[in-house]
Order: C-alpha cells, then sequence, then structure tokens
C-alpha cells in the first residue's frame, strides 16, 4: 500500500513540473516566432530601401525598361532627388516612347524623358555626363522627327555634340548628327557627318540619306554613286523605289532623258501605283514639249496620291 502511495506521489509531482515547462517552452517558441518576424521586417525594409537602385540596374540589364519606368517613379515619390533614379527613368521612358505605335503615347513619354534627363544632368557625375547627353540628343532627334515641324533638330545637334565632347562614344552619333543636319537644312555638316558614319557600318539606308543630301548641294554625280550602291545591295523594296525616283530625277536634271525614263519605268514595273514614277514621267514629258502625255502621268500621280504637291502644282500651271 505505502509502495503505490510513492508511485501516486512521483505522478503527481511530475505532472505539477510538466505544466509550467509546457507553458515556458510555448512562451519561448512564441517570443522568438515574434522576434524573427519583427526582425524579418526589419531586414526586409533595410534591404529593400538600399537595393532599389540595384534593382533597376538588375531590370536595365534585362532589358525591362516597363520595370525600371515603375521602380524610378516610386523611389522618386519618396526621394525626388534621387539622381539615378532620375536618370533611369528618362531613360526607360525613351525606350518606350520608341516602342510606341500610338504618337501621343509615344509624344508623352518622350516629353517626360526629356524632362527627367535634363533635370538629372544639373546633378550628375562627370562619368555618366556624356551619357545623359547622349540619350537627351537622341530624344530630341525623336521628338522632332515625330513632330509636324521640325522645332527640335537644333537641340538633337547640341546635346549630341556636347556627348562627343565629354568623350562618349556610340556608333550612332554620327548618323544622328546628320539626319539632324539634314532635317535643319545644314546640307554640308549632313554630308560630313554621314560620310563620318561610313566609316563606322554601312547601310542602305544610310547610303540612301547621304545621297539625298548629295541631291540636294546640287552633286548629282556624287549621289548617283551612292545610289547604285544602294540599288546593288538593298533588300527593300521602299528603299530601292526611292533610289531609283532619286536618279531618275538626277538625270532629268542633267537632261538624260532616255536614262531618266529607264528609271521611272523600272520602278512602274514592279509597282504601277507608284505616284512619284508617274510624276517624274510626267515631268520628263513636260521637258520633251509634250503636254498631253505629261498631263496623263500627273492625273494618274493624283488618282493615287490626292494630295502630291508636286502634281497638283502642275497641273495648275499647265491650264
Amino acid at each position: 500500500m505505502k509502495k503505490v502511495d510513492r508511485e501516486d506521489r512521483k505522478i503527481t509531482y511530475k505532472k505539477s513540473k510538466f505544466v509550467p515547462r509546457f507553458i515556458l517552452l510555448v512562451s519561448a517558441v512564441l517570443v522568438l516566432a515574434l522576434l524573427t518576424i519583427f526582425a524579418y521586417k526589419i531586414i526586409h525594409r533595410h534591404f529593400y530601401n538600399t537595393s532599389s537602385i540595384s534593382l533597376l540596374y538588375e531590370k536595365w540589364n534585362i532589358y525591362d525598361y516597363e520595370s525600371v519606368y515603375k521602380i524610378s517613379g516610386n523611389i522618386l515619390e519618396k526621394k525626388p532627388l534621387q539622381n539615378t533614379a532620375r536618370t533611369f527613368r528618362g531613360y526607360s521612358a525613351f525606350f518606350l516612347a520608341v516602342s510606341q505605335n500610338d504618337n501621343t503615347s509615344a509624344q508623352s513619354y518622350l516629353d517626360e524623358a526629356i524632362n527627367n534627363m535634363r533635370i538629372a544632368l544639373l546633378n550628375c557625375k562627370a562619368k555618366t555626363l556624356g551619357q545623359l547627353q547622349y540619350m537627351l540628343g537622341k530624344a530630341y532627334f525623336y521628338k522632332d522627327s515625330m513632330s509636324s515641324y521640325y522645332y527640335y533638330a537644333d537641340l538633337a545637334v547640341k546635346y549630341l555634340k556636347k556627348s562627343i565632347d565629354n568623350n562618349y562614344k556610340s556608333n550612332d552619333i554620327s548618323e544622328y548628327l546628320g539626319l539632324s543636319y539634314a532635317a535643319l537644312g545644314d546640307t554640308q555638316n549632313s554630308i560630313a557627318s554621314f560620310t563620318e558614319a561610313l566609316l563606322v557600318r554601312e547601310s542602305d539606308t544610310l547610303l540612301l540619306a547621304i545621297a539625298e543630301q548629295y541631291y540636294k548641294a546640287g552633286t548629282g554625280s556624287a549621289a548617283k554613286q551612292y545610289l547604285n550602291r544602294v540599288i546593288d545591295i538593298s533588300q527593300n523594296e521602299d528603299i530601292i523605289t526611292r533610289s531609283h525616283v532619286l536618279l531618275g530625277n538626277i538625270y532629268l536634271n542633267e537632261n538624260n532623258y532616255a536614262d531618266s525614263e529607264k528609271e521611272f519605268n523600272t520602278i512602274l514595273e514592279k509597282n504601277e501605283n507608284s505616284a512619284d514614277a508617274h510624276y517624274g514621267l510626267g515631268v520628263l514629258y513636260e521637258k520633251q514639249e509634250n503636254l498631253v502625255k505629261a498631263r496623263s502621268e500627273w492625273r494618274k500621280c493624283l488618282r493615287i496620291q490626292v494630295n502630291h504637291p508636286g502634281a497638283i502644282q502642275k497641273m495648275a500651271e499647265s491650264k
């Protein structure tokens, strides 16, 4: 009997010690969990704040411009003077602009790109100055090309030249300069820039652009060399057509009617709906004093392109 009592007392004693130990263990686990959550929040907040710029670079390096645009915007809401975020906001807005199909959206992104990059220029580091000027010059070039009038080409030239002065190098600077000078009607500087661009790479668009500038400068012989090269290498029918049209016009100016007619007919053999080819033939027949055939070609031109300025003027003059 005494033995049983002793066993009961042992069991009771063990139970009495188990409960507080269990409560203590549970409390310790809860405290540890709360501390872990608290520490995680602090570490996460700290990590997020210090890695946002790193995240920008990460997204930039994989060309995720939409994410760069959003992240940089979030940073600038809290830190408007954060220059790296301001720069990335401008860069990403530019690339989003050139990817738009809608001109209104593209203009909106370009305006934001230009605004952010101009602000970033005020407080940028010397090592990023040239790149910022280069990107700003390109933004103004696209702004100019999307506008009805050439209001921004001079700013494109200004910042592209500044980028060169600050030793920034990019293979397309000379080409953008050439196109911007062309928009300004500065033929000589356009030719010089295009010629420099040809040293970097040769393309049908570049060769056609420099030929057009030589034509405007009245140097048809030089233009013909580039146009023949375009026709030899290009796979783009629109570029080939434009090259034949320009060749036809050059031969017209040289009073070489046979070769001029050949160029225009070469176009019409492939595409009978070329307004410029019909217009060119009309001018050719006009020079040969055959106004009946000339007016016939101009009418064909206007049926294809009702607002063709040359044909409209010719029809008005020949009444």
